[in-house]
């Protein structure tokens, strides 16, 4: 008799691996994935789902799928690819700046030499001089 193809265990893993990549270019656009990726976590749980049921099936019925090998090396990689995964999100996560540091409203900024759009070198000095004040616009993101 021949063996069928597990096809749960090899699309859990490219479910898997969607979660991985699709983060940065999809998900991390929006400020309500970005934050906490919980999108691709339920990706996750989702590849990992199918991984398990094509696992089982193929160590339950094995006269009649595949699978037994194949599936333990995907769980095993699709295991660390969520591990590197949650660990990359923490990590970076850490090294945004804290807004305990941030000029607050009606804080008088703190001196700084910019480049403008035409290339030349800007103060706040120079800017200040001219002028009464200066209208600082600050843009929280990831670019």
């Amino acid at each position: 008799m021949k063996l069928r193809r597990n096809i749960l265990i090899w699309i859990g893993f490219a479910i898997v691996i969607a979660a991985l990549v699709s983060y940065i270019p999809v998900f991390a656009v929006f400020p309500v994935t970005r934050d906490i990726p919980w999108a691709n976590y339920l990706l996750f749980v989702i590849g990992g789902a199918l991984l398990a049921a094509g696992i089982r099936r193929a160590f339950r019925d094995p006269e009649h799928y595949r699978g037994k090998t194949t599936g333990s090396i995907l769980a095993v990689v699709s295991a660390l690819l969520f591990g590197f995964f949650v660990w990359g999100v923490t990590y970076f996560t850490r090294q945004i700046p804290s807004g305990a540091t941030a000029v607050s409203v009606n804080q008088k900024a703190p001196p700084f030499v910019l480049t403008g759009a035409d290339g030349k070198q800007v103060s706040s000095a120079g800017l200040l001089m001219d002028h009464r004040g200066v209208l600082l616009v600050f843009y929280r993101g990831y670019w």
